[in-house]
């Protein structure tokens, strides 16, 4: 028999008001106050992950709880946003415990500690399903100085932070049957492609330097390819990209080189949450040279050409790769 649970009130004191930050009052209250910093408007995201959607039901909580509110960090970083704090909605299972929620809030804490993005409130339910968690994150850009993702015009050139893919190839290795190629690319890199899916790793210190250099950016969560034609959509523009630019990492070239096919779920597989931007083919250098003094892999792999076609992706003989399905779909 499962042990007594606390109740909400209960859960709110134990679990999450240590959590708290500047204006929370202790999550005493049912609203909370943020003051935006002299000359800044505040920038607000909100997504939500379900289980057995965009995490494994038996992921370890301390991990789900870093994703929850890593993927939210993520779109913050690529608005140039700093973040200044975030309302949680938990609504968990019939069959939750109390070790699995003081796993989750530890999590919780370290990540929200190691961002410097505070709890301010939110709401614990239950769920008539799934557990859902879902994170409304704040942050704050100078007047004006949001990086959008529409702005891209004809000739910027086309950057991204990080490796691609690897979370993508990181799932199998957690879900279903055992991928023949797990055994080939060994234990290595077998164990970074899952802490790839697991621990999105939201690039915060390339805020300021989008806010000085980029034209547009947007997170990469749906996949490259699908995201680069969202962030290009309309007004003629298209894209030219050097399939062999995306920068991938060891572990998923190591699956690639096996597996070739699965280039295509490097390249449309969901939960990179790396930073794609574009910028005016001047600032370019000074962009890329900022990155490497902040520690931050960036990579130029391609240009925003006219055109109303999707994306190219070209392989160096110049023939274009063709993609099944360019994005991964949440219906």
């Amino acid at each position: 028999m499962p042990g007594a649970r606390s109740s909400e009130d209960g859960l709110i004191a134990r679990y999450f008001a240590p959590l708290a930050g500047h204006g929370a009052d202790g999550l005493r209250d049912d609203a909370a106050t943020l003051t935006p910093s002299p000359g800044c408007d505040l920038v607000l995201t909100a997504d939500a992950i379900v289980a057995g959607v965009h995490y494994l039901p038996d992921d370890p909580p301390a991990s789900i709880a870093r994703k929850a509110l890593g993927v939210n960090l993520s779109d913050l970083a690529a608005k140039g946003a700093t973040p200044r704090g975030f309302l949680l909605t938990l609504a968990l299972p019939d069959d939750w415990t109390e070790d699995w929620l003081a796993g989750f809030t530890a999590g919780l804490g370290e990540a929200a500690t190691a961002f410097a993005c505070p709890l301010l409130g939110g709401d614990t339910v239950r769920a008539a399903g799934p557990a859902l968690i879902g994170v409304t994150a704040l942050g704050e850009v100078p007047s004006g100085g949001m990086v959008r993702r529409m702005t891209a015009r004809i000739g910027d050139i086309l950057c991204v932070s990080g490796t691609i893919g690897d979370a993508a190839l990181g799932l199998p290795l957690l879900n279903g049957p055992r991928p023949e190629w797990d055994e080939r690319i060994g234990p290595d890199a077998r164990g970074f492609l899952i802490d790839r899916y697991r621990h999105p790793r939201p690039r915060l210190a390339l805020a300021p330097i989008l806010r000085r250099h980029a034209r547009a950016a947007m997170d990469v969560s749906d996949g490259l390819a699908g995201d680069l034609t969202k962030m290009l959509a309309g007004e003629g523009r298209s894209a030219e990209i050097g399939l062999s630019d995306v920068p991938l990492s060891d572990a998923a070239r190591a699956v690639i080189a096996s597996e070739p096919r699965l280039l295509d779920t490097a390249l449309t597989g969901g939960d990179d949450y790396e930073i794609l931007c574009a910028v005016a083919p001047d600032r370019v250098e000074d962009l890329l040279a900022e990155a490497y003094a902040a520690d931050i892999p960036l990579a130029r792999i391609g240009t925003v050409v006219a055109g109303d076609d999707p994306p190219a992706f070209r392989r160096p003989d110049g023939s274009e790769h063709a993609f099944a399905a360019r994005s991964f779909s949440h219906f």
